[in-house]
């Protein structure tokens, strides 16, 4: 089972946004039959394996085992991750661009930019997976808390000329083996949890 599984088909991303199945993923973090969800989830049985069908075919859940009971096969599956993002690949020609955003300073700017960095990342996992290798990351999240509007914008044009510093140092366009990496920097106001 992946940690992460991200989804860029539009028919799976579509399939995980249903209500039932997306409980079905949820509870499928461990393993289990229709008969055992179906109970949990309080719907019939065929009505669960029916939705597990379609998550399966999919690849949003996998079969563990089979287990013979009689004249009938158990199927116990789990999902194939312990959670899932929607790539905006699966909008295709609707996914977010930051090219069609000027505005750098602007929140649809911000959120084009990060839609690229979802839909990068999940190919290059996506990749990396049937390689069966490992992406080099790396990643800095914290908070700030600024006294005034005015500190703030000090901080971006700190940080920006920081990083523009750094970039000229280490970019190297000529390196025969070189790899060109996207360095993204987002400072946005913190959503107060409900």
């Amino acid at each position: 089972m992946d940690d992460v599984r991200v989804i860029e088909d539009p028919q799976a991303a579509e399939v995980s946004l249903d209500p039932v199945r997306a409980r079905l993923l949820a509870e499928l973090g461990e393993p289990g039959s229709a008969t055992t969800l179906a109970t949990k989830v309080g719907l019939p049985r065929q009505k669960v394996n029916y939705h597990l069908k379609t998550l399966e075919k999919h690849g949003l859940v996998e079969l563990v085992e089979e287990r013979r009971k009689g004249n009938v096969t158990e199927r116990i599956l789990r999902a194939s991750a312990s959670s899932y993002v929607i790539s905006p690949v699966a909008l295709a020609a609707v996914q977010p661009d930051p090219h069609r955003e000027p505005d750098r300073l602007s929140a649809q700017w911000l959120l084009a930019v990060a839609a690229r960095l979802v839909r990068d990342i999940g190919t290059l996992l996506t990749r990396a997976r049937r390689a069966q290798q490992k992406v080099a990351t790396f990643a800095i999240d914290g908070d700030v808390r600024f006294a005034s509007a005015a500190d703030r914008a000090a901080f971006a044009e700190e940080l920006a000329a920081t990083v523009t510093r750094l970039v000229g140092q280490y970019h190297d366009e000529t390196a025969p083996r070189g790899r060109t990496h996207r360095v993204v920097v987002a400072v946005h106001p913190t959503v107060r949890e409900s």
